[in-house]
Parts: C-alpha cells; sequence; structure tokens
C-alpha cells in the first residue's frame, strides 16, 4: 500500500526506520530485526539507503524482506554522487519487486570521498520531480524541524521544502528532534508556506549517551534542558536506555496530545526498544 494511503486512511500512525547492513554476511542479522521488528504492526517501516552513503546496494533486499511480512516497505534513495543510469537502476529493482514507496533524499557523500563525483541531481526536489514523471511511486520528502545544517536561514529551508512539495512529495519526515517547541514551530512556517502534505514527526530514543555528539554534528539539532539533565544523571550508567526510552515516549504523548498523529520513530535496528515505546504510549497492538 502507498504511504500517502495510509496517512489518509489512519488517524495516526507509527511507523519505525531500520538501516540495511554494510556487508552480506550481516543481512540474515537484519531480516532477523525485520521480522520482530513486523510482528509489532507498525503502519510502515523505512529502510535508509545507507549512512553517509554507504550499504545502498541492501536497501531493496531489506525492503523486501519488510514487505514480505505484509508490511508496507518505504526505501530511502540518495542522489548526490549517484549517475541517473545509477538512480534508474535502483527505480527499475524498485518497481521489479512491487516496492511502491520511496523518500526521496539528497544524502550525504561516502565517508572518505577524496574527489566528489556530481551526480545527475543536486537537489532532492530533482530527484522527486524525476521520480513522480515515472507515475509508479508514491514519493516523500525529508525535512528539518531546526533547518537544514546547509540553510542560510530557517525561512529559505522552508522555502526549498516548498520546491520539493511542489515537484510531488506526498508526505514529509522530519529528521530527528528532541526539543517539541522546535517541532511546533517548524509546523507553523511550513503552514504558512503553503505547506499542507502529512509531516511526521520523526524520534530517535536516546540510549546511547556516547553518541549523542555525532547525532547533534550531523543533524545540528538542539538538546533542551530537560534531555541535558537525563544525560547527565544516567549517560554513564546502563539505566540510559530506560531513561532514552521514557523521554521518547514522553515527547511523543506531548506531540500526540497536541492533534499531530504521525509518528516516526528511529530504532537504530533494535526491536526491543520499539516495543518499549508502543508500550509507553499504549499502543501496542495485536502481534502477528
Amino acid at each position: 500500500m502507498r504511504i500517502s494511503e495510509i496517512l489518509k486512511k489512519r488517524e495516526e500512525t507509527f511507523s519505525f526506520e531500520l538501516f540495511p547492513p554494510k556487508h552480506l554476511e550481516r543481512l540474515r542479522d537484519t531480516q532477523t530485526v525485520v521480522k520482530e521488528t513486523s510482528a509489532l504492526n507498525p503502519s510502515f517501516i523505512s529502510c535508509t539507503y545507507g549512512a553517509s552513503g554507504g550499504g545502498s546496494e541492501f536497501t531493496v533486499e531489506v525492503s523486501k524482506e519488510i514487505k514480505s511480512h505484509g508490511i508496507p516497505a518505504l526505501s530511502h534513495l540518495t542522489c548526490v554522487s549517484s549517475s541517473l543510469e545509477k538512480v534508474e537502476e535502483v527505480l527499475e529493482r524498485l518497481k521489479s519487486e512491487g516496492l511502491e514507496n520511496i523518500l526521496a533524499l539528497r544524502g550525504d557523500y561516502p565517508a572518505g570521498e577524496e574527489v566528489r563525483v556530481k551526480g545527475a541531481f543536486s537537489y532532492a526536489s530533482e530527484l522527486v520531480a524525476f521520480i513522480k514523471r515515472r507515475g509508479e511511486f508514491c514519493v516523500g520528502g525529508a525535512c528539518y524541524p531546526e533547518g537544514h545544517p546547509e540553510s542560510l536561514s530557517l525561512e529559505a529551508d522552508i522555502i526549498n521544502l516548498k520546491k520539493k512539495v511542489d515537484a510531488g512529495a506526498e508526505f514529509l519526515t522530519t529528521q530527528l528532534f528532541f526539543d517539541n517547541n522546535a517541532y511546533y514551530g517548524f509546523r507553523d512556517r511550513a503552514a504558512r508556506q503553503g505547506i499542507k502534505v502529512p509531516i511526521l514527526a520523526g524520534v530517535m530514543p536516546v540510549v546511547n549517551a556516547s553518541r549523542i555528539g555525532k547525532m547533534i554534528e550531523l543533524s545540528k539539532c538542539s538538546i533542551p534542558p530537560k534531555l541535558a539533565d537525563v544525560i547527565a544523571k544516567y549517560g554513564s550508567t546502563p539505566d540510559m536506555e530506560r531513561a532514552g526510552i521514557e523521554y521518547a515516549v514522553n515527547q511523543i504523548t506531548e506531540i500526540m496530545s497536541m492533534g499531530f498523529k504521525n509518528i516516526h520513530i528511529y530504532i537504530m535496528n533494535k526491536p526491543n526498544i520499539a516495543r518499549a515505546i508502543l508500550e509507553g504510549v499504549g499502543r501496542l497492538s495485536g502481534e502477528k
């Protein structure tokens, strides 16, 4: 089923994001993660294109596995250093496997790449338009509640986001954020710019304090005092995972109380985290 149809039909949605393995020998482990996550009956599961350009060759394989469990799959596709031929090859693979949902992203250059090869597309909006012209896929896009790290201003970021929607993005999923006020303010700016597509709130529980610095560096998101206190108290203890999940549950509960019912959770390939969050918000439905 197309994600756009799911968002229209369901009053609320809970979806999860997984990442593909970097090496073939770990594919079976990821398939186990997919099976356990699918048993929680999410609205859909997305699979990334690999961090910093890595692991993209397994995105289709993982998306196929998701679909095999009766859960709609959302396949990420990045374009910044991909040739037109590569993009078309991936699209044909997705089509042949009956995978109809794509999150179209600009993406980052592979880590350590000395010579940056310009791909066929410079911006995600160009990729969105290209895919939509084919007419075979439901296409979504990413957005940044606190502005894209490379954007000159929040206003400029929203203008560029509107271009992505005008190009055909049917829904948007936010980058992680820890301050709900940033999400509310972003939605207000988007509405003023005439962006009317569904905006899914992307939430990532902080279960490993040692990695929080990397998250901030990549996303440029802020850490509110309440979360900083949690990290200071539990960051060096085994209780950080429990505390991080509790913070995420409270974050999601507040978002939903404000009337925003589409939640996308970055679970870092840990089904136990997905389960704990669904239990925390009282949305653990019957398992398969």
